[in-house]
């Protein structure tokens, strides 16, 4: 054997030895301090997990509350209102918000008749995801002011994908209400 090589082992028994007192003298004080530190911090640690567990259920309860509630509230089926002018409520905002002075009111007439328009395809019996795919399944035998629908939809989305970069006129916002009023006086909403 060369003399030039190094016992790892023995090194790493040194330091094993040192860190169990054998360097300094006895560090029992400094190991007994440790080992009650460590026990604290396992027991703050458990502690805060539970508690996090507890929020988490409650804000998972709460939520499925939530979601019950909003359900209830948006479910609820789509019927002509009987007002003094004979006019649904939600069409008198649109036709407020339409008759405003700013493209961010017309902005938010067309997407409120779009919501409606959802609505109402829904009472209506037809399928899908969306108005897009709910007008896919819709034949123009039946749903005579389908190429409406579908142009006002169109405006809708290019509002919704374009946003402020989408230049809407007062004559395009006016044209696209006029469309959804047009369907929704075929389904006799209003």
């Amino acid at each position: 054997m060369s003399s030039t090589q190094t016992n790892t082992e023995y090194f790493f028994r040194l330091l094993y030895d040192c860190l169990h007192g054998a360097c300094y003298g006895s560090l029992s004080g400094i190991e007994a301090f440790l080992s009650h530190l460590w026990l604290w911090i396992v027991g703050i640690g458990y502690t805060v997990s539970v508690v996090a567990l507890f929020i988490i259920v409650y804000c998972t309860v709460r939520l499925f509350e939530l979601r019950h509630r909003e359900e209830e509230f948006y479910s609820t089926p789509l019927t002509v209102a009987a007002s003094l002018d004979d006019e649904h409520p939600r069409w008198q905002h649109i036709k407020t918000l339409a008759a405003g002075t700013t493209s961010s009111e017309w902005r938010d007439a067309i997407i409120e008749a779009d919501i409606m328009l959802d609505d109402v395809l829904v009472q209506q019996g037809y399928v899908g995801e969306g108005v897009a795919e709910k007008l896919k399944t819709a034949d123009n035998a039946t749903f005579g002011s389908l190429n409406d629908a579908w142009e006002a939809h169109k405006v809708r989305n290019r509002i919704a994908h374009d946003g402020s970069a989408f230049d809407l006129s007062e004559t395009l916002a006016q044209r696209t209400i006029a469309r959804y009023e047009a369907v929704f006086r075929e389904f006799k909403v209003i």
